[in-house]
């Protein structure tokens, strides 16, 4: 329940530096009535004042009054500034309290006593702080000067454009609370639709992450296939070097060697003489061709012919030349004679050498090699074991990129933003649809309800005629059959039919949310009701009050009335304030 308890003000519009204030708290009906001493006191009931408690209410709840004063004209003229608005009021079993003013600016609301400051209160005029207060509250200002405040400076119901009345009756009948939740949820879905693509994005990145990872992992398996056939191919080659040693006699390989030695050595002497023989032979020829050539000079020169040009020679000469000749014949002859000597001892040397038979077969190509044996196999042992127990150097990277650089993708969150947004959707469809049956339930159910008080309120204060809203919202008005239009009726007829909706529309409103304590009937019964109207008016009221412990204020300028009710309140006019 919304209970508004207290009010106090203060240089608000013709309440001055001294502060006023009223206690709304009780369960009765209260008469308003006013007098202005500055223009004479006896039935001078206008500019007191009276107006000026909703227009405070209004503005201590909503930051404005019930017209559309500016604010700085709300602050009293006189003084000029430090205008303050205090209203205390409690909502289900919580304290509020909003102390609202104007030059300075300020904007204080109080939970249970506790101060809500926000980011700009320095300016008093905090959007966040006002939102929370409406949320509170649960009413528009128009449901507010519709359902708490009526009064003639708000256009009647009717007399709005279709589409204002749709406004307000759907803000009655909770419509526009699916309109509220099917924004919160839209922005809920914005907000899921944004999750679903960082979470795909997320999933996106994980995945060439991994991608990059697979490639940076399948080039290290590569490097190690190659890494393990080589070790192994070592290792191989190292069992199989091993292998052959061990089938060796190192002490048969070592005389082998020995005796390849030997047969090198007994080979090269024998090639040695054989290398001798060949060139004596080719100096043989040589010899025998000059010995030849000699012969045949030798025998130019016996038929007196000179061997080389085939002319006579004298005898002298011919002599002397014949004895060159022999001569160098004999020795042609002694050296051909020399070197078929030697020729005969080098072959005697050959035989003498004997066979030169097969070279031995051996596995070393020196004898070092061979007497290093032991060492040499003793080293391959070494370095078959070492290779042996080397370590994969990429088993560990492989296995640790595996393991902690790839990431898991999993479509859980993806899967469920997904099905909430599906969800979502479902729903805005239900809330914003026209056919949704949400909405023709509420419409249905509440209109019903809605026809149903103002049929009761009209009976009770004394229009004939028949007023029902409509299934699509809006309001037919008969008498007798006969269609009307709003401005059909008389003043006293829409004032009976304007008090009679309000009413109507409050049962629907306290129904729907919650129930208030305070109405204000600000000169509605003033213009246009005749007396019976008025009767009927004040029975409805007094009744409400006694009935449904409300605390009514009637704003009204007939005297006559402080007869017909208990509590008067005098709003005084003196000196300007």
């Amino acid at each position: 329940m919304i209970e508004i308890r207290n009010l106090s003000v203060k240089n608000f519009m013709s309440v001055g530096n001294a502060t006023q204030g009223i206690a709304f708290d009780r369960r009765d009906l209260t008469l308003v009535l006013g007098e202005n001493l500055d223009l004479g006191g006896d039935g001078s009931r206008n500019g007191t004042g009276k107006t000026t408690i909703i227009n405070a209410l209004s503005y201590a709840l909503y930051g404005q009054a019930l017209s559309n004063i500016r604010k700085d004209n709300l602050v009293n003229k006189t003084n000029a500034k430090n205008m303050l608005v205090s209203l205390d009021f409690a909502v289900g079993g919580t304290e509020y309290r909003i102390e609202r003013g104007r030059k300075p600016n300020v904007l204080r609301f109080f939970v249970n006593n506790e101060h809500k400051a926000s980011e700009d209160e320095a300016q008093g005029d905090s959007r966040e702080t006002q939102d929370a207060i409406e949320r509170i509250l649960n009413m528009s200002h128009d449901m507010f000067q519709h359902v708490v405040a009526l009064n003639t400076y708000t256009p009647p119901f009717l007399s709005l454009k279709a589409n204002e009345q749709r406004t307000i009756i759907e803000q009655l009948l909770g419509i526009t609370l699916l309109s509220e939740r099917a924004d919160r949820i839209k922005e809920l879905n914005k907000q899921t639709k944004e999750g679903i693509s960082q979470e795909e994005f997320r999933i996106r990145a994980v995945q060439e992450a991994n991608q990059r990872i697979e490639t940076q992992i399948e080039s290290l398996r590569k490097r190690q296939r190659l890494w393990i056939t080589k070790r192994d191919e070592d290792c191989a080659a190292f069992a199989q070097a091993i292998a052959d040693l061990e089938h060796i006699d190192i002490d048969a390989e070592v005389q082998a060697h020995r005796d390849l030695d030997q047969f090198h050595s007994h080979r090269k002497q024998i090639e040695e003489h054989q290398r001798w023989i060949r060139q004596i032979d080719s100096e043989q020829v040589k010899l025998e061709r000059e010995q030849n050539k000699l012969k045949t000079e030798i025998q130019a020169l016996d038929d007196h012919r000179c061997y080389a040009c085939g002319q006579d020679l004298h005898d002298n000469k011919q002599d002397e030349i014949r004895v060159k000749k022999q001569q160098a014949l004999q020795e042609a002859a002694l050296q051909y004679l020399a070197n078929d000597t030697q020729r005969v001892e080098h072959m005697n040397e050959i035989d003498d050498l004997g066979e030169l038979g097969t070279a031995p077969t051996v596995f070393y190509d020196t004898m070092e090699q061979a007497l290093n044996h032991r060492n040499t196999l003793s080293g391959l042992q070494r370095d078959l074991a070492a290779r042996q127990l080397e370590q994969d150097p990429y088993a560990d990277q492989i296995t640790d990129m595996q393991n902690q650089a790839l990431q898991i993708v999993t479509y859980d969150d993806l899967n469920e933003m997904t099905r909430l947004q599906e969800h979502q959707e479902f729903l805005l469809k239900l809330l914003t649809s026209k056919d949704s049956f949400i909405r023709k339930k509420i419409i249905d159910q509440n209109l019903s309800y809605l026809n149903q008080r103002l049929t009761h309120y009209l009976d009770r204060i004394g229009l004939p005629h028949t007023v029902k809203f409509q299934n699509d919202l809006t309001v037919s008005i008969e008498e007798l059959g006969r269609e009307l239009d709003f401005d059909n009726l008389s003043r006293g007829e829409r004032n009976r039919l304007i008090l009679s909706m309000s009413w109507a529309f409050r049962d629907v409103w306290e129904s729907l949310y919650q129930p208030i304590n305070i109405l204000f009937i600000d000169e509605m019964i003033d213009n246009g009701l005749d007396s019976q109207g008025v009767e009927n008016s004040l029975a409805l009221l007094k009744k409400m009050s006694r009935d449904r412990a409300k605390s009514i204020w009637l704003v009204s300028h007939r005297d006559e009335l402080a007869g017909r009710v208990e509590n008067i309140l005098r709003v005084v006019k003196e000196g300007g304030f």
